[in-house]
């Protein structure tokens, strides 16, 4: 069950992001999407054809996935929040867990980071319409195509990086699994625009939470800038 605040203007956008983003997790694990339960909170005296767009965007996400949306529930509320509970299936013989990575492993990152960061300077007036579309598709992408192409290997773990940044979700799979994980910040890809919004300080409350969390165990074996680092924990969406 995954669901959140408006984080785009358009309507129909934001049910699609909503719908991929509630999808990923039966996806992180190898699993197949078979049904889903909306949830809506939405003002008693909003617009219903805004809400209508938001559930159209939601449904052809779910459709494209290959879920039927059997029902769910709404409440009326001041602050407009949308998202899914998803049902799957998975192979009993090949769980994925964010416990499974072990000394050896390479991790694959299957998206580029900066959708929290994006975001923000979205808010505020300062980002680039280019590189909003940048990340609003990769957030209304499925990860139907990575888990697919996952299962064709022999992939020990899985998860997606979504609140907790990839060093908030690196953390956990690293404690799962008893291990350490290495990573080289040169390697990781970010979508345009996110290293610039960075150093203007386009920093959202998500990432400054994260690094609370999360920094008293990563270590640096380099130096990292401080706008590469900011992305290292920025929180992620799909």
């Amino acid at each position: 069950v995954d669901f959140f605040t408006p984080i785009v203007d358009d309507p129909y956008v934001f049910g699609q992001i909503a719908a991929a983003n509630s999808l990923s997790d039966v996806y992180a694990m190898g699993g197949r999407p078979l049904s889903a339960l909306s949830i809506v909170a939405y003002p008693a005296k909003g617009d219903p054809e805004t809400l209508g767009e938001i559930m159209r965007g939601g449904l052809e996400k779910m459709q494209e996935a290959g879920c039927a949306l059997l029902g769910g529930h709404s409440i009326a509320d001041d602050e407009m929040k949308f998202g899914y509970a998803v049902t799957g299936t998975i192979d009993p013989r090949r769980i994925l867990t964010n416990g499974g990575a072990r000394p050896g492993d390479r991790l694959v990152l299957t998206k580029r980071i900066g959708t929290g960061v994006i975001g923000t300077a979205l808010k505020r007036g300062t980002a680039r319409e280019e590189d909003v579309e940048a990340a609003v598709e990769s957030m209304r992408t499925l990860n139907r195509s990575a888990c697919e192409v996952m299962l064709r290997y022999p992939v020990g773990g899985c998860t997606d990086i979504t609140g907790f940044g990839l060093l908030g979700h690196a953390r956990e799979m690293a404690a799962g699994s008893g291990t350490t994980i290495e990573l080289d910040h040169r390697q990781v890809a970010f979508l345009p625009g996110a290293l610039e919004y960075s150093a203007q300080g386009a920093i959202p409350g998500g990432l400054k939470n994260n690094r609370e969390f999360v920094s008293c165990a990563v270590t640096y074996k380099s130096e990292v800038s401080e706008a590469v680092d900011n992305l290292l924990y920025d929180p992620q969406t799909s």
